[in-house]
């Protein structure tokens, strides 16, 4: 790759936005980021990662925390600084990858080659989706997604400047719902491709 293109997806829980970026990575040959991230930093840090996965990308309990100046006693908020760096580094020294979630869009949005994506979905396929998943009951696949939308819409608003799924501040908003996995990703490459393309056109 001649230049340096970093693919941030955001996703809706059931969205398959994870499998789908995963699958992007793969076709293009760029190394893939998610919550696996942990594993490095938690060796860093010689702590096991089940430590740190349990504060991964949750909003921090302000009943327990204290902040002071820049420095916080939160782990959530800890653990979500060091991914921030984690990520930033990668992107300093030039490397092309596909991250997901951790407010990628904005920790990065400095930088030329980043293409930011957000997957959403219709709420019966995404429902249909986390119940085979997960073998859960419909009423219980409801609470999980609502739980973990809440989440991640808590955790971003807090770090980004702009809100969780606003179309207005991605790249391309896509339901997945729609095309389907490999069909939602097909369109994907066509955008990025267009977009490289004319990052060369520059």
């Amino acid at each position: 790759m001649d230049r340096q293109v970093i693919i941030a997806v955001s996703r809706e829980f059931g969205s398959a936005g994870h499998e789908i970026a995963e699958k992007i990575a793969k076709d293009r040959g760029l190394t893939f980021y998610d919550r696996g991230m942990l594993d490095e930093i938690a060796s860093e840090m010689n702590v096991k990662v089940e430590v740190l996965e349990q504060y991964d990308e949750k909003p921090r309990n302000f009943m327990m925390t204290r902040k002071v100046g820049k420095y916080s006693n939160s782990m959530e908020e800890i653990i979500t600084e060091m991914q921030f760096d984690y990520i930033r580094k990668k992107a300093e020294n030039g490397e092309s990858f596909v991250i997901v979630g951790r407010c990628s869009e904005t920790v990065l949005q400095d930088f030329d080659g980043l293409i930011s994506i957000f997957v959403c979905g219709d709420e019966d396929h995404k429902l249909e989706r986390v119940m085979e998943r997960y073998d859960l009951s419909r009423s219980d696949a409801i609470f999980k997604m609502k739980r973990h939308d809440y989440r991640r819409k808590k955790y971003h608003n807090r770090h980004s400047d702009h809100r969780w799924g606003d179309s207005r501040f991605y790249d391309i908003c896509i339901n997945s719902s729609q095309l389907h996995v490999d069909g939602t990703v097909r369109v994907l490459q066509n955008y990025i491709d267009e977009r490289l393309a004319h990052m060369k056109g520059r």
